[in-house]
């Protein structure tokens, strides 16, 4: 599988000769390994060296097997040219969108004028996921809709937005997961009108609109899923809102397939959300890819161009918010396939009221 997804980075462009991986999220991509402070130097004739310094020798061996493993200590460049020289490397490619201009700085000093960054980004090979990364987000999929099953058990009027926050934080520890994949979002009556209102002291209280926005982390692949849910008998508006974004949401899943612009699927939720007179209070873009990252490529805005490929792993959200009122969002996680998508958040997005 590593093998598979290194040559993915030769093949786009045929002048590469050797490549050095900054990036964490795709040092764990191409080498499986997962700790910090560490590089990748890869070689078109398939030679693979991981950095690294002594804390993680002994863990990069056990987890990057194919890998020789140098441990740098402290000698970064050094160690990048004496594999240039051993190799007979004439040009070394590197991630520009991920350096500072302070490390490029002293990259070029200390390589030389061999350094020239890549014309793509590998975040754009990680867009689209093989099987063994949709397995890890399904694992990632199935702990948070058990802790969302488990946190409507928890809630009612007098618990306070963090205290959700902290029986999902252990619900999904307790269950296999790392922690959460991004800081969790609960947003409590008008509150619910943020739609990144992450979680106060306030205590929800009877006829409060609550949206619950969290993800948890698992074995490095993430997980994303919304819902908003009602405690007591809410109003008419909200009560609209809610069928709307729904319906909203279910065009959207039911248009999605390869092939498909992003911005086209955007404006699917969009323009139904619009004629209803709501389209200045959906302000955020329809979804995002999702892996090792809990923000990744594709964006399913109105201003991407990109075109979906089969097995990319993308979030379908629309929401209302109305000011000093409240908000609704629903959001589940999917896998584009050739004729549609294979909706992975198995939560229901029937009205809950508690």
């Amino acid at each position: 599988m590593i093998d598979k997804r290194i040559e993915k980075v030769f093949v786009r462009d045929e002048k590469i000769e050797a490549v050095f991986i900054t990036k964490k999220e795709n040092v764990r991509y191409l080498s499986n390994f997962k700790g910090d402070e560490s590089f990748l130097l890869l070689t078109r004739d398939k030679k693979k060296y991981l950095l690294t310094d002594f804390r993680y020798v002994e863990q990069a061996k056990k987890e990057a097997s194919e890998f020789e493993v140098i441990d740098y200590r402290g000698k970064l460049y050094e160690a990048i040219l004496d594999i240039l020289s051993k190799h007979h490397i004439d040009s070394l490619y590197f991630e520009g969108y991920n350096l500072t201009f302070s490390t490029f700085s002293d990259m070029k000093e200390k390589i030389g004028d061999r350094i020239y960054p890549l014309s793509f980004s590998i975040d754009e090979i990680r867009a689209v996921k093989d099987e063994e990364e949709i397995e890890l987000i399904k694992r990632a999929v199935e702990i948070t809709d058990k802790a969302f099953e488990h946190i409507l058990k928890f809630i009612k009027p007098g618990v306070s937005e963090n205290e959700v926050v902290a029986e999902l934080n252990y619900f999904i520890l307790k269950n296999g997961a790392k922690g959460f994949s991004f800081e969790p979002i609960v947003a409590s009556g008008k509150r619910s009108s943020l739609p990144h209102g992450t979680a106060t002291n306030k205590k929800i209280e009877y006829g409060d609109v609550v949206t619950i926005d969290f993800g948890c982390n698992f074995d490095g692949y993430m997980s994303d899923m919304t819902r908003t849910i009602f405690v007591g008998k809410s109003d008419t508006t909200m009560i609209r809102i809610y069928n709307i974004v729904k319906e909203a949401q279910q065009r959207a899943e039911e248009f999605i397939k390869e092939g498909m612009k992003c911005l086209e699927v955007d404006k699917m939720a969009r323009d139904y959300i619009g004629s209803f007179g709501y389209i200045e209070k959906f302000g955020h873009s329809l979804g995002h890819g999702v892996g090792l990252e809990i923000h990744e490529l594709p964006r399913l805005s109105p201003k991407s161009e990109a075109i979906l490929k089969e097995n990319m792993v993308v979030t379908v959200e629309p929401g209302i918010y109305l000011e000093d009122v409240g908000g609704v969002r629903i959001e589940d996680l999917v896998v584009v396939k050739k004729d549609g998508c294979e909706v992975l958040t198995g939560s229901t997005k029937e009205m809950i009221i508690l």
